[in-house]
């Protein structure tokens, strides 16, 4: 039976045929999470769908800025309540006392809209940022109040349904797994994420472009990845899942990454699993010592401090920058061109692994999923729910015998199998469902390996790491 065959088999309400919508909600700008939702609901028994349809329906559920004035029309002068999907963006006026909402697809602005106390409480529950946009079902109308001798009308977000369609059977998930050989599972993973298995050359380009799910799947795994340009880096990092957020270059500050004191508002890296920074190269920060210190203490230990306010967050960090082919070798120094506060050895060793982006194919036409594949939203989901399975955590502690060394070290390693494991053996839940040979291959090789390609940059950024041996890591039965 093909994988393919096995989608349908155990997988049909979780798996759709993806091509032909990709470029349809490609041209909305829309995420995956959204096109798969959609498409699946409208789908025909047999799984295809009427693209046309698609595309009425993505206009009903979905408006765009020309459909906007009648809806709004229909709001204000007719007193109406409509619903649909959108996404939203929170402001707190402190000097009048309210909260409001922007529609930035819309060109709806924080000034003309006020959120409902009910909408509000809703909101808050999402642990949403002021920084951040979210999805979610709005349902608004009309709201009038007198100011002086004028009567002001505002649109009024009277309620709110965070965008989460499915419930999900994490042991059923598990158990299908099972179905798969390791190479099946490879192509479905791919095809999750929207790429099609068999446009890559071989199984390290696949694993590679699989590698940048692992802090979707474990928490506080802090990674950094240089690739060449169009391999695709900010497709999986911004389109993927809705908790994963992607800041691409300019200025980045302490409140916006962790906590704003003005508002009182915890930033992106208490409300999202993955956060990642990308153009590295490019980008600002407007107190370099003040941000050092607190990434420094954020990726060490998930707990960061901003006057009195300490928090603890399970936020995994992605470092995202573009290389040149001449600097791709893990053996000479890859980070000469990125901005100081990288190049600190002492940062720098608290991120986890290496991605070598360079064994990411360019994207290209081809690489695009055809025929059957599972459905975006639900696989980032069950990655989403297994970051807090503790299950996975002792299994590796398990299979491994007791190893001294650099604690930094040891955690790295283990995060990354760990994170490894919940994506291509879910179904491992005790010792002895444990292939050794599956796991040390592609797990812990792999894990040791990305660990091992940041203890090299470290010995070229300072010499007192040459002193430091990496670890040596056995499973527990193997000679």
């Amino acid at each position: 039976m093909s994988t393919q065959e096995k989608l349908q088999q155990f997988f049909e309400p979780m798996s759709l045929y993806k091509k032909e919508a990709s470029s349809l909600f490609a041209s909305l700008s829309l995420p995956a999470f959204i096109r798969d939702y959609i498409v699946k609901k409208y789908a025909n028994q047999d799984g295809t769908y009427d693209i046309n349809l698609i595309a009425e329906k993505v206009k009903e559920l979905i408006p765009d800025k020309t459909s906007w004035p009648l809806l709004l029309d229909e709001i204000i002068l007719n007193s109406g309540t409509i619903t649909f999907l959108a996404k939203l963006k929170i402001n707190i006026n402190l000097t009048e006392g309210y909260v409001s909402f922007a529609m930035p697809d819309l060109d709806v602005d924080f000034d003309s809209t006020v959120v409902s106390d009910f909408a509000w409480e809703k909101i808050k529950e999402e642990k949403v940022s002021l920084d951040s946009e979210f999805w979610g079902v709005v349902t608004l109308n009309k709201m009038e109040y007198v100011q002086g001798k004028k009567t002001l009308r505002k649109i009024n977000l009277k309620k709110f349904t965070a965008f989460k369609p499915y419930r999900l059977d994490a042991n059923y998930f598990c158990n299908i797994r099972k179905e798969f050989s390791i190479e099946e599972w490879i192509e479905l993973v791919l095809g999750a994420m929207d790429y099609n298995a068999s446009s890559f050359a071989d199984e390290e380009e696949r694993l590679t472009m699989i590698s940048r799910l692992l802090p979707f799947a474990q928490k506080r795994l802090n990674l950094i990845e240089l690739a060449p340009k169009g391999t695709g880096k900010s497709y999986v990092f911004s389109r993927l899942s809705k908790y994963v957020w992607l800041n691409s270059g300019g200025v980045m500050t302490r409140a916006k990454l962790f906590y704003d004191m003005r508002y009182h508002m915890v930033g992106l890296i208490g409300n999202y699993d993955v956060v990642a920074l990308d153009e590295i190269k490019t980008i600002r920060f407007p107190d370099m010592n003040e941000m050092q210190g607190a990434l420094k203490g954020y990726l060490e230990n998930g707990e960061f401090a901003v006057g009195t306010k300490k928090t603890i967050a399970d936020a995994g960090m992605v470092f995202l920058g573009n290389i040149k082919e001449a600097d791709m070798d893990t053996n000479v120094d890859m980070f000469s061109e990125l901005p100081m506060i990288f190049r600190d050895s002492a940062l720098l060793d608290r991120i986890h692994g290496f991605i070598r982006g360079w064994d990411i194919p360019r994207m290209s036409e081809s690489m695009k999923v055809t025929g059957l594949s599972l459905n975006s939203e639900y696989f980032t989901e069950m990655l989403h729910l297994f970051r807090n399975d503790s299950v996975y955590d002792h299994l590796v502690d398990e299979l491994l015998e007791e190893v001294d060394g650099d604690t930094r070290d040891i955690s790295a390693v283990k995060r990354i199998a760990t994170a490894y494991l919940k994506i291509l053996f879910p179904h491992y839940r005790k010792v002895s469902d444990v292939d050794l040979d599956l796991f040390d291959k592609y797990c812990l090789s792999r894990a040791i390996r990305m660990r091992q390609d940041i203890k090299n940059q470290l010995c070229l950024l300072d010499s007192e790491f040459k002193k430091v041996k990496m670890p040596e890591f056995k499973l527990k039965g193997r000679n």
